[in-house]
């Protein structure tokens, strides 16, 4: 298998190297990076670029491994014997499946993606190892073994909120997508935006790194709160005339709020113009 991308969606070869890589090695590969460099949307293209089913497994903070395989609904069918529901002794009944039983259960190669691992508790990761080593596990009330019909492509993202144990790290291929650089964010804008002018790309780009390079900032812009940014500009003349006239001496870009998140940012350019006017006043 050769990973090249997909119209939509554009990769470097690093990370094309890695999906290669993990998929020859038959191993789960883990993806970090900032927020919003594309790591859950790998996953999709991924499967949209093979013709595979894309399972996904959202983790949150109160995600079991034990989910992912299966959960036995003993409450429903202790209510169910109460009433005297036809079925109640068949067992597999009040059996739901996990995201992991879909997979391994698909009739072709599925991808799985396991988004955002480090939300879980920090023995999630080593409570799946057995099961993703193996490519089976035994589910206990049926008396029965699921095994894959056909080993899943494994994709797991982490925003890196908390270290994942060393026994899981070396189980997975492991890649860092870095923050693209403008020529690739000039790329990904043609993607989404093909006939964009070229003179708004430049201007937004250049407003885009300037925030990204502020001292102090807490949240930087991310790639697709760029994308969000420019449709934004695109669909509204006034704010784009804005950004072309720009004063530095002003706080905030037309429709700051597609890139700045939080007050504390907010301020701080707020700081920064006043500088500026300050110092251009003293010029003067």
């Amino acid at each position: 298998m050769a990973f090249q991308g997909t119209d939509t969606y554009v990769a470097s070869d690093a990370l094309r190297l890695a999906v290669d890589a993990a998929v020859a090695l038959e191993r789960p590969l883990l993806i970090k990076g900032e927020p919003g460099t594309g790591k859950t949307l790998l996953a999709e293209e991924l499967a949209s670029a093979l013709g595979s089913r894309l399972i996904t497994w959202h983790i949150k903070s109160t995600t079991k491994a034990q989910q992912g395989l299966y959960e036995y609904d003993a409450v429903s069918r202790l209510r169910d014997s109460q009433l005297g529901i036809e079925g109640v002794n068949e067992v597999g009944n009040y059996i739901k499946p996990g995201k992991l039983w879909e997979a391994f259960e698909s009739d072709e190669r599925a991808v799985l993606l396991i988004d955002e691992i480090d939300k879980a508790d920090i023995e999630f990761p080593n409570d799946l190892l057995q099961e993703l080593d193996r490519m089976e596990f035994y589910v206990y009330e049926i008396d029965r073994t699921v095994r894959a019909r056909h080993r899943p492509i494994i994709v797991i993202t982490s925003n890196n909120e908390k270290e994942l144990p060393d026994a899981f790290l070396r189980r997975c291929f492991f890649h860092y997508i870095d923050f693209p650089d403008r020529e690739t964010l000039q790329q990904i804008v043609a993607v989404h935006f093909p006939d964009i002018e070229s003179r708004l790309v430049a201007q937004a780009l250049d407003v885009f790194f300037d925030i990204r390079d502020v001292p102090g900032i807490k949240k930087k812009p991310s790639t697709s709160e760029l994308v969000d940014w420019l449709k934004l500009l695109m669909a509204d003349e006034l704010a784009r005339e804005a950004l072309y006239d720009r004063d530095p001496a002003k706080a905030l870009p037309p429709l700051a709020g597609a890139l700045i998140k939080n007050e504390q940012d907010t301020g701080l350019l707020e700081r920064l113009a006043f500088m500026v006017r300050r110092q251009q006043s003293a010029r003067r």
